[in-house]
């Protein structure tokens, strides 16, 4: 049995930590023993952890400046004071602070595998949570495998890390058999009105998400005639802003935030189409969900959202990513029921492919392998 730590800043709303979830309570127990360690403890996925997984955290709260101050420390100092006992297999499942904790430990018998989420379009970008840019290409180099969620961040890595080491892309996993059972729950606190067309996105309130250029969307569709209602679930800091933009425009009542949902599923089965407007993503786990339960995808061009809906949109629709592309493939959509119909169906055929036992069974195949 392979002794394997997961670590990860912290176990919050984000997609990566709830893949992480998923991941490891599905891993077959009889061939791994499994630990996930954070560095901060509190986070809301922490719940879903199976009991039978080992829990730890290096801090007991979070605190600011925290990033800061672990860059005055060296990686080999400060992987031995968070990582005390011995592992087959240790795996920073994010880019970052815990991806230079693990790049500290020399012992050759350990495997350092990295899960890359984002995409290195920079060296800025490539040096987060590391001093600059030499000590971020010099350990990533240290690792025996770097694994990314998809072609997209792969091609990025290599590029801007000029890196040829061992590098493989492994898709997310999902519970697509608990997503899609979540779906089927009605929904008592939303009227979803049959004389318009409901949208919906998934995720952080924040500007990478690009949910105020959605609320710019909303109302250009309506300027048009085109009646449709957005909802929004998640919770963030840019909320107040886009706030104020739907009350300066009227729009309070037809750009609805829902907040943070537990099951965010049986709201966006509901919906007629699912729309990502982000800056940027790594592999979108909620756009991932939305095929599950079978709504139709339109979404700017970001990282995996080809692969995920085909280079000809066999699946879904993707614009290029910007505003201007996102409103005119929404309206298209909107216009054409059958088309939108169409992809409702084409949905429902894609999220089979990303089955739980695919991609879990991808990743201890991985593991196997070193």
């Amino acid at each position: 049995m392979k002794k394997v730590l997961f670590f990860i800043p912290n176990l919050s709303v984000g997609g990566a930590e709830k893949v992480l979830i998923n991941l490891v309570n599905n891993m077959d127990r009889s061939k791994f023993d499994i630990t996930v360690q954070t560095l901060f403890p509190g986070g809301v996925n922490e719940q879903f952890l199976k009991k039978d997984i080992r829990y730890k955290a290096c801090f007991k709260k979070t605190f600011k400046g925290n990033s800061q101050i672990l860059k005055l420390f060296k990686p080999e100092t400060l992987y031995k004071h968070f990582i005390t006992e011995h592992y087959d297999t240790i795996i920073s499942y994010l880019e970052g602070p815990t991806a230079r904790i693990v790049a500290g430990f020399g012992d050759e018998a350990t495997i350092k595998i990295c899960w890359i989420h984002c995409r290195f379009d920079s060296q800025r970008t490539a040096q987060t949570g590391f001093r600059n840019f030499a000590e971020a290409k010099e350990l990533y180099n240290r690792f025996d495998n770097i694994v990314c969620v998809s072609e997209w961040v792969k091609n990025y890595f290599c590029r801007t890390m000029d890196y040829c080491g061992n590098i493989e892309v492994l898709y997310n996993t999902n519970e697509t058999k608990e997503v899609y059972q979540k779906s089927l729950e009605s929904v008592e606190d939303v009227v979803f009105d049959k004389d318009c067309f409901n949208l919906c996105s998934v995720g952080k309130i924040a500007p990478v998400k690009g949910f105020d250029r959605l609320a710019r969307i909303h109302k250009k569709l309506l300027d048009e005639g085109i009646k449709n209602k957005v909802f929004i679930l998640g919770e963030g800091y840019q909320r107040d802003e886009i706030t104020s933009y739907l009350k300066a425009n009227g729009l309070e009542k037809s750009f609805i935030f829902l907040g943070y949902h537990t099951n965010p599923y049986k709201y966006v089965s509901k919906c007629d189409l699912y729309v990502c407007s982000s800056i940027s993503e790594g592999f979108s786990t909620a756009a991932t969900e939305a095929l599950i339960v079978g709504t139709p995808v339109c979404t700017v061009e970001v990282s995996g959202m080809k692969e995920m809906l085909g280079e000809h949109n066999e699946y879904g629709v993707v614009t290029d990513n910007n505003e201007d592309a996102l409103y005119e493939g929404v309206k298209s959509l909107l216009k054409k029921p059958e088309q939108l119909a169409y992809y409702k169906k084409q949905a429902q055929i894609r999220g089979k492919y990303f089955s739980t036992e695919n991609t879990v069974r991808a990743v201890e195949d991985m593991l196997n392998r070193f």
